[in-house]
């Protein structure tokens, strides 16, 4: 066939086979991630081209919104967000850890399966089924108990003066908090599963007590991925708009209290945007949505870099004598 083919002076054709469509085709899912991250970037900068060019830096230092003389400054926003998200962290991180452990080494085998099913069930309840319920039970539970009682005790903190809303800063961060907990307790769950049971039983048989176990080996062998865990709840929080809208307070203001109303990113996007008049308004929100990019890109790179630090960090000791 060689020799017929180089008498004829045709090349043999090239058969594709399956297996190079195969990675052709996943090639082409791979690199449409970083595609679509890079042309969301560039629309976002090109529809914010008009407000960068007007406020510059100054944007991101300016306290005033003011739609009607068109000045606009994303600092409270920025600051309202990471203030609720933070928040959510610290409500939601000790609970997770908490329930993951009680979960996969402490629940008895008849309440684990139940447990853990209505865990990964409060994932999927829509986020303004929470909203809906932070400003009828939770809203009204924090003006009427929590905050008063909060100020009594804890009032000579600046976190907690003034006057008790119930819709505010707190009011947020604990719906924050609600909604990224099954996030975190489910991954961190399966990590703790993970585990090798000749690792545990070992440091059990050493005279280790439970807690003992739980620091040595449980923590140091998922600590990477529960880096991972939270940053994953973060990135929602970050992002979350229906249930925040309806119980932050929505006012673009900066104030160290958590009860006083506030306002995030993703709110004054979703409260505004249909609302902008004039092409500075709307340049101004869309740098907003920029901001909150950025913002996102940030934070997962630093807990990609954490994370590799970690796991670097982790194996050169493990190589050690």
């Amino acid at each position: 066939m060689a020799k017929v083919n180089a008498l004829s002076g045709r090349k043999p054709r090239r058969r594709i086979s399956g297996d190079l469509i195969f990675k052709r085709a996943t090639l082409l899912a791979a690199l449409s991630i970083p595609l679509f991250v890079l042309g969301s970037a560039i629309e976002l900068t090109r529809g914010a081209g008009e407000a960068i060019r007007r406020f510059g830096f100054s944007f991101l230092f300016q306290t005033s919104w003011d739609p009607v003389n068109l000045k606009f400054g994303a600092l409270p926003f920025i600051y309202g967000t990471l203030v609720s998200s933070l928040l959510a962290l610290l409500i939601a991180v000790p609970i997770s850890l908490g329930t993951a452990l009680f979960l996969a080494e402490i629940a008895p085998w008849w309440l684990r399966d139940p447990l853990s099913f209505i865990v990964e069930l409060l994932a999927a309840i829509p986020s303004v089924i929470f909203g809906l319920w932070g400003i009828f039970a939770l809203a009204p539970w924090l003006r009427s108990t929590a905050e008063p009682a909060l100020k009594r005790t804890l009032g000579f903190l600046p976190f907690f003066q003034g006057p008790a809303y119930g819709i505010g800063m707190l009011a947020a961060g604990l719906i924050l908090a609600i909604m990224i907990l099954p996030i975190i307790t489910s991954v961190t769950r399966e990590l703790f599963l993970s585990t090798p049971v000749p690792l545990k039983e070992g440091a059990l048989a050493l005279g280790a007590s439970w807690w003992e176990m739980v620091q040595a080996v449980f923590f140091p062998h998922a600590r990477s991925g529960i880096l991972g865990a939270i940053i994953l709840g973060l990135g929602r929080a970050l992002g979350e708009t229906m249930a925040v809208t309806m119980v932050v307070g929505n006012r673009p203001q900066i104030s160290l209290s958590l009860f006083a109303p506030g306002y995030t990113i993703a709110a004054v996007l979703a409260n505004e945007f249909s609302e902008a008049d004039s092409n500075l308004y709307l340049s101004a929100l869309i740098e907003i949505g920029l901001i909150l990019f950025l913002i996102t890109l940030l934070v997962n790179g630093a807990a990609r870099w954490l994370i590799w630090k970690s796991g670097w960090a982790a194996a050169k000791g493990g190589s050690g004598p």
